[in-house]
């Protein structure tokens, strides 16, 4: 059985890394797609693609760190969860400063979804440095 987790975790890590290539090129071809349109329009799309890019990398290292040490350890995870939360908060920001909004209700649903965001952020940040600071070479 053991041999077969491993086998499956190898197939799904090379998946990781072709959808993780395809995703950076995907990237690059839509920036370039999207640039005549406006510079800053398409350099959000990009860095809301690479940032993708970067989850699905992680998620990679995660696996493959698995595969060599049999331990699944916390930290890739929350570095994923910040990622991702950094990178809601970029496409937030970007929707309100590109979009003419009208309704105080939508201004105030992207604000808290900002807020709530940048709490995640805080919060998975307090993690890793608790972690970290709980590490054997840290302690007196």
């Amino acid at each position: 059985m053991e041999k077969f987790d491993k086998v499956i975790y190898l197939i799904t890590g090379i998946s990781f890394l072709i959808i993780g290539v395809g995703a950076f090129g995907y990237s690059w071809f839509v920036f370039i797609d999207q640039v005549q349109k406006g510079f800053l329009h398409a350099t959000l799309i990009l860095i809301n693609n690479l940032l993708l890019v970067l989850i699905i990398m992680e998620i990679l290292r995660t696996i493959i760190n698995y595969l060599k040490s049999k331990d699944i350890l916390l930290e890739p995870f929350l570095f994923i969860g910040i990622i991702a939360a950094t990178r809601k908060i970029l496409t937030a920001g970007a929707e309100i400063s590109i979009m003419e909004i009208t309704d105080e209700k939508v201004f105030q649903h992207y604000l808290f979804d900002l807020g709530v965001n940048a709490l995640v952020v805080v919060a998975l940040g307090i993690a890793l440095y608790l972690i970290d600071k709980r590490r054997p070479e840290h302690t007196a």
